[in-house]
């Protein structure tokens, strides 16, 4: 069963409070699922569309966990203490092994 990742691009930062809070907290809910980061930051190059957004990608054991942990009551309510502290896209895809 191929791994999951959560891809999370951060657009535009509006409270970093907000945002301190929500990466307090969003760690702790989705450890449970077996989440780890993998990269995190600024990029330190970009081409092509040349944005240079923040990006984090968590790694999950797969898709299913990877969903479960966006959806458990734990994330649900970091998200509830992120509110609009930040725009952010993030998507979960299938890893290819």
């Amino acid at each position: 069963m191929p791994k999951g990742y959560w891809v999370t691009i951060y657009r535009k930062i509006n409270d970093p409070a907000k945002l301190a809070k929500y990466a307090e907290m969003a760690p702790k809910a989705t450890t449970p699922f077996g989440c780890k980061y993998i990269a995190r930051g600024t990029a330190a190059n970009a081409y092509e569309a040349g944005l240079k957004d923040r990006v984090v990608i968590s790694e999950f054991p797969s898709v299913e966990k990877a969903n479960e942990a966006y959806n458990s009551p734990g994330y649900q309510e970091a998200l509830k203490a992120l509110g609009d502290g930040a725009e952010r896209d993030v998507r979960i895809v299938a890893g290819l092994e």
